[in-house]
C-alpha cells in the first residue's frame, strides 16, 4: 500500500502536458534524426587521417556539437572520456593548422592544452605558436569554458586586488549565468526514454506495470537535474566540481557589497548563504555586523527570491530521491554537502559516509607526526633530518642529508654519463627540455639501465646501485612519513638538465615550472584538482641531488598560488628532499645557468597495483636477490579497448603531428 501510495505522489508531482517547467528545451528540429556523435566522430578522424582538412573539421565540429545539443543525444563512455579530455581539439588544431585557419588553430590548441596543461607535445605547439607571425594575444582563448568561470575568475582577481566595486558586476554576472547554465541543463533531462538508459543500467529502470514505468522515469529526470548542480560547477576539463559552488558565490558577493557599502545587498546575500548553512558562524556573525550598521530593522530584507527558489525546489527533489533510495531501490548521490541530516533517511547515513570516506579525492593529506618521533625510525647510519616540515614552512616536508656517499654519488654521475652517450636517454633522447628551450633534458630509468648494463654499454655497478638506492630512499620514506602504512616505487628516474651555453642571457624562465605532483595546480583559484591527467595515484616524492657544481636549479617550495615561495632547498651529494604529492606542496625548479644538474626523482603510493613494474624487470636482469618480504608486483592486465569503430579511426588517424615553426 505504501508502494502504491508513493508511486501515486509522484505522478501527481509530474509537471503537467505544456509546462513551461523546466525552461529553455528546445524543439526537435523536423525531418532526419541526428547522426550520433561517435560516428561523426569516427568519421572526422578518418577524414583528418585521409588529410581531408576540411571535411574533418566540419564532422569533428559537429560531433562536439552532439553532446550538449538540444537533442541531448546518448554517447558512450569511451566518447564521453574522450570530449572530457578535448582529444577533439588536438585534431581540430592541425587540420585548421593545414587549412591556413591560424586564429582557429591556436584557438583549438588552446582549448586542448587548458584541459591538459602537463601535454609535452601541445606545450611545445603552443611556444611555437605564441612565436609565429600573424599570431594575436587574442587569439589564445578557450572555445568550451563557458562565460560565467571567466567572469567568476574576474570577480576574485579584482576582489583579491582590494577592487570590490568592479568585482561586484562579475560576480553579479557569473552567479546569474551559472543559475541559467543550470536550468539549461535541468531542460535536457526530459528527453525520451532512450536516452535515460545509462541510469536504467544503474539500478533504477522500471520494471512492471504503468505506475512503475512512470514513476521509474520521474526518479531518473530528478537524478538527472540534481546531476547538473555538479555540472555546472565543473570548470571544462575537470572531472569534479567546485565544492559548494553557488554559496561560495554568495559570500564573494556579500563581502564585495560589504566593502562599498551597499548593506541590503550584502544583507541579502549573507542570508542565502544561511538558507545553504543555518549555522555557519562566519555568516551570522556578518549578518549581525550588517544588521548593526544599517542601524534600523530592515524587515524586508530576506535571501534573494533565485537562490530561495532554488532551495526549496532542490530540498524537494531530495526528499522524493532519498526516499525513493530507501523504498524503491534506486540510487542517488548526493552533489551537495549543505543537504541537512533530517533529508537523509537513518538507515542510509552509515552507508553514505563510508562511500564518503572511499572518495579518494576528498582524503585530506596526512598531518606531520611530532620531531622526536623520527629520531626512532631513522636507522641508516650516516642519515640526518636536516630540516622538518616546520623549518620549510609547510607540511609533509623534509630535507635529510647522507643517503649517499661522495664515491656512489660518482657512480650514478657516471652511470648518467654513460647511458647520455650511448644514445638511451629515457624519452627526451638528448633534446632541448620539455619544460624550457634554454636547457637540455636526459633521464634514465632503472629497466634501461639494466639493459644497458645487459648490453655492456654501461657499468653494471652503477645499474645496480641505483636499484639498490631506490630501495633505500623508498624504506627512509616510509619510516618518515608512513610508518604503519607500506609505501610502493612507483617510478624511479635519473634526470640530468644541463644549461645550453650562449641562450642564459636575460633568461627569465625557471627549469621546472611550479606544479603538484598528483594534482593539476590551478594558481588562480588556489585548487589542486586530483584527477586526470596528474598522476593521481602518487602519495610522496622524492629527490635525491647527485652534484652541486652548478649555477641555478635550485629547488623551491610555493604557495598554492605558484607566485610566494616559502622554502628554498640548494642541491648537493646525498641530500634528500622528501614530501608528500599533493596540493599542500607545490614546488618548482629554479633555471639552470651553468652546468649540469643531476638528481635521482622518485615517487611512491600507497596503492600496491601502481607499483613499478619496471623495477621488477630490471632486478631481474640485474639478478640482484630479492630482499626478504620484499613483495614485488605482477604485470597489470591490458585495458579493456574501447568501441572497435572508434578505435579503429583513432588508430588510423594517430596522434596529430607537432607544428611546424613556419606556415
Amino acid at each position: 500500500m505504501l508502494r502504491l501510495l508513493w508511486l501515486l505522489l509522484l505522478l501527481l508531482l509530474l509537471p503537467p502536458p505544456g509546462s513551461p517547467e523546466p525552461p529553455g528545451l528546445a524543439p526537435l528540429s523536423p525531418g532526419a534524426p541526428p547522426q550520433a556523435p561517435d560516428l561523426l566522430y569516427a568519421d572526422g578522424l578518418r577524414a583528418y587521417a585521409a588529410g581531408a582538412w576540411a571535411p574533418a573539421v566540419a564532422l569533428l565540429r559537429e560531433a562536439l556539437l552532439g553532446p550538449g545539443g538540444a537533442a541531448r543525444l546518448r554517447v558512450g563512455s569511451t566518447l564521453r572520456d574522450a570530449f572530457r579530455r578535448r582529444e577533439p581539439y588536438n585534431y581540430l588544431q592541425r587540420a585548421y593548422y593545414q587549412l591556413k585557419k591560424l586564429d582557429l588553430a591556436v584557438a583549438a590548441a588552446h582549448t586542448f592544452f587548458v584541459a591538459n596543461p602537463t601535454h609535452l607535445q601541445m606545450r611545445e605547439d603552443m611556444a611555437k605558436y605564441r612565436r609565429m607571425p600573424g599570431v594575436r594575444p587574442q587569439s589564445f582563448r578557450d572555445l568550451e569554458t563557458p562565460s560565467y568561470w571567466a567572469a567568476y575568475d574576474t570577480g576574485l582577481e579584482l576582489l583579491g586586488r582590494q577592487e570590490a566595486g568592479l568585482a561586484l558586476p562579475r560576480l553579479e554576472e557569473a552567479l546569474q549565468e551559472s543559475l541559467a547554465q543550470m536550468e539549461s541543463c535541468r531542460a535536457g533531462c526530459e528527453g525520451p526514454e532512450e536516452q535515460q538508459r545509462e541510469e536504467e543500467e544503474e539500478g533504477t529502470g522500471s520494471q512492471g506495470g504503468l505506475y512503475e514505468a512512470i514513476a521509474g522515469h520521474w526518479i531518473r529526470v530528478l537524478q538527472c537535474r540534481q546531476r547538473c548542480v555538479g555540472d555546472t560547477a565543473t570548470r571544462p576539463g575537470r572531472s569534479f566540481p567546485v565544492p559548494d559552488f553557488l554559496p561560495s558565490q554568495l559570500r564573494r558577493l556579500h563581502e564585495a557589497h560589504a566593502q562599498v557599502g551597499n548593506l541590503s545587498q550584502a544583507v541579502e546575500n549573507v542570508r542565502s548563504v544561511l538558507l545553504f548553512y543555518p549555522e555557519d558562524e562566519a555568516a551570522k556573525k556578518a549578518l549581525d555586523q550588517y544588521q548593526a550598521q544599517l542601524g534600523e530593522p530592515r524587515p524586508g530584507l530576506g535571501p534573494r527570491e533565485d537562490i530561495q527558489r532554488f532551495v526549496l525546489r532542490s530540498l524537494g527533489e531530495k526528499k522524493q530521491l532519498y526516499y525513493a533510495m530507501e523504498h524503491l531501490g534506486a540510487s542517488f548521490k548526493d552533489p551537495d554537502p549543505w543537504t541537512p541530516a533530517a533529508f537523509i533517511p537513518e538507515a542510509l547515513r552509515q552507508k553514505l559516509r563510508e562511500d564518503q570516506e572511499k572518495r579518494p579525492w576528498d582524503h585530506e593529506p596526512p598531518q606531520p607526526k611530532p620531531l622526536t618521533h623520527w629520531k626512532d625510525v631513522l636507522l641508516l647510519e650516516g642519515v640526518t633530518l636536516t630540516q622538518d616540515a616546520r623549518q620549510l614552512n609547510g607540511s609533509e616536508r623534509a630535507v635529510l642529508d647522507g643517503l649517499l656517499t661522495p664515491a656512489e654519488c660518482g657512480v650514478l654521475l657516471q652511470l648518467a654519463k654513460d647511458a647520455a652517450e650511448a644514445g638511451a636517454r629515457s624519452g627526451y633522447r638528448g633534446r632541448r627540455s620539455p619544460h624550457t628551450p634554454h636547457e637540455r633534458f636526459e633521464g634514465l630509468t632503472v629497466l634501461k639501465a639494466a639493459q644497458l648494463a645487459r648490453a655492456g654499454a654501461v657499468g653494471s655497478q652503477g645499474a645496480q646501485l641505483l636499484l639498490e638506492v631506490s630501495e633505500r630512499v623508498r624504506t627512509l620514506t616510509q619510516a618518515y612519513f608512513s610508518p604503519e602504512r607500506p609505501l610502493h616505487l612507483s617510478f624511479t628516474h635519473l634526470v640530468c638538465r644541463s644549461a645550453i651555453e650562449g641562450e642564459q642571457a636575460q633568461r627569465m624562465d625557471l627549469s621546472h615550472p611550479v606544479h603538484a605532483d598528483n594534482c593539476v595546480l590551478d594558481p588562480d583559484t588556489g585548487e589542486c584538482w586530483r584527477e586526470p591527467p596528474a598522476y593521481t595515484y602518487r602519495d610522496y616524492s622524492g629527490l635525491l641531488y647527485l652534484n652541486d657544481d652548478f649555477q641555478g636549479g635550485d629547488l623551491f617550495f610555493t604557495e598554492p598560488n605558484a607566485l610566494t615561495v616559502t622554502a628554498q632547498v640548494r642541491p648537493r651529494c646525498g641530500r634528500l628532499v622528501a614530501f608528500s604529492s599533493g596540493g599542500e606542496n607545490p614546488h618548482g625548479v629554479w633555471a639552470v645557468t651553468r652546468g649540469r644538474r643531476c638528481a635521482l626523482a622518485l615517487w611512491h603510493t600507497w596503492a600496491p597495483e601502481h607499483r613499478e613494474q619496471e623495477w621488477t624487470e630490471a632486478k631481474e636482469l640485474l639478478q640482484v636477490p630479492e630482499e626478504e618480504g620484499e613483495e614485488m608486483p605482477s604485470r597489470d592486465p591490458a585495458p579493456e579497448p574501447p568501441s572497435r569503430r572508434l578505435q579503429r579511426a583513432q588508430d588510423k588517424a594517430g596522434k596529430p603531428p607537432r607544428v611546424r615553426e613556419e606556415l
